[in-house]
């Protein structure tokens, strides 16, 4: 089996934040929504199991302890009994290999004794002359030197929200991925959260093993495109078209906003691009922003023609001198 570290082109030392910036990376490359080689599909799901332990404090501490064994390994053997069950028996494969490994040495020199195995080799053949098997065994199932209950890790999930989700907040049933396979989960979004936001619901996450409490879970907010509005932080951008008759003369004109429809009253004399602000119409506190984008009818009547030029006679105002 890989090496998980290597797997993720990571350190055995990384971080989670670390562990996660990688695993994003090559997830990204092997999805097969994205990647259509042949190969790209289990290179994909290789990586997610990867990822799955490793992010899992619980599992990466037995995953390091044991390698590729830690799945089958008891949960309350301690790695020093790991390891002298597996000098023991020359291989790895637990208590099983370990007694193999005995009985093959034991044809070289060694042999029982009410202690357990005698090596023939005065050096110890590795970890002294005499091992105590009911010690060995007895810490691989069921000892006192165990691991003890393993907290819960913490899980991450991506929320994809619309704006208006985003700002009036609700609920949502989402499916959280585990070593366990899937679970479903149902979430209250706060109002107000903000692109990138991470939302913890504590109590959540991976199981625990034993007594141990639940990890938490984290929802990571991923605001949706929306031809209405842009968001930068905490501020709603939103064009507001206006006439040329309300742009000049001034206007109440209605507004359609992530929390309902608004009045916006536009000053005389706004030309396009004049940006005016709705305190606290944001996300979080943040702000609204109506940019004026003044419009004229594709074709006009004839009447609209005849006034438009009796304008342009009377008028001595030049948009090119006047910046």
């Amino acid at each position: 089996m890989a090496d998980f570290y290597e797997l993720l082109g990571v350190g055995r030392d990384a971080s989670a934040d670390e562990l996660q910036r990688a695993y994003r990376k090559l997830a990204r490359k092997y999805h097969p929504d994205i990647n259509k080689d042949p190969g790209a599909e289990e290179k994909f799901k290789q990586v997610s199991e990867a990822y799955d332990v490793l992010s899992d404090p619980g599992q990466r501490k037995r995953y390091d302890a044991f390698g590729d064994d830690f799945r089958r390994v008891p949960p309350d053997v301690d790695p020093e009994t790991w390891a002298r069950a597996q000098r023991a028996g020359g291989a790895r494969g637990g208590a099983r290999g370990g007694a193999r490994g005995g009985a093959a040495r034991g044809a070289a020199g060694g042999g029982w004794s009410t202690r357990g195995w005698s090596t023939g080799d005065p050096a110890g053949a590795g970890f002294g002359a005499d091992v105590d098997l009911e010690d060995l065994l007895g810490g691989m199932f069921g000892g006192s030197r165990g691991w003890g209950p393993i907290p819960g890790a913490d899980q991450e999930v991506e929320l994809e929200l619309s704006v208006d989700e985003a700002y009036q907040g609700g609920h949502r049933r989402l499916t959280v991925s585990g070593p366990d396979g899937g679970r479903t989960v149902d979430v209250t979004i706060p109002a107000g959260v903000t692109d990138g936001q991470r939302v913890r619901l504590a109590g959540q996450g991976g199981r625990g093993s034993g007594d141990a409490p639940p990890g938490d879970l984290y929802l990571i907010v991923k605001l949706l495109p929306d031809k209405r509005y842009r968001v930068e932080g905490r501020d709603i951008y939103a064009d507001l078209p206006v006439s040329p008759a309300e742009a000049a003369l001034g206007a109440q004109v209605a507004l359609e906003t992530p929390g309902g429809q608004v009045k916006v009253r536009v000053p005389g004399g706004t030309s396009s691009g004049k940006r005016l602000r709705l305190k606290g119409r944001g996300l979080r506190n943040g702000d609204l922003y109506a940019e004026i984008r003044i419009v004229l009818p594709a074709k006009l009547s004839d009447e609209e023609q005849h006034l438009y030029e009796q304008l342009a006679a009377a008028t001595t105002f030049d948009p090119r001198r006047s910046r």
